[in-house]
């Protein structure tokens, strides 16, 4: 079946929100990621992994790569060097 690409409208003020079982060591190493990298938290760091491997896995979407960009170059983060 071939690929459609989809446009994706992003609304700042939309948020989707789940639950998900998440196996324990990878449950620690996000929390000991998150207590030495203050200006992350478990929000943007599910969002910048979720974001970047769909568009390492061939999702061209200008939003996604936004959402990726976004939360790994965080204004507060390039200026703390966290």
């Amino acid at each position: 079946m071939p690929q459609q690409q989809e446009s994706m409208a992003i609304d700042d003020d939309s948020v989707v929100s789940f639950q998900t079982e998440m196996p324990l060591p990878l449950q620690q190493a996000m929390t000991r990621f998150i207590e030495g990298h203050p200006n992350w938290d478990q929000y943007r760091l599910v969002q910048a992994a979720l974001a970047g491997f769909l568009v390492q896995n061939g999702i061209e979407s200008r939003e996604i790569t936004r959402v990726y960009v976004g939360n790994m170059f965080r204004r507060e983060t390039l200026l703390h060097g966290v």
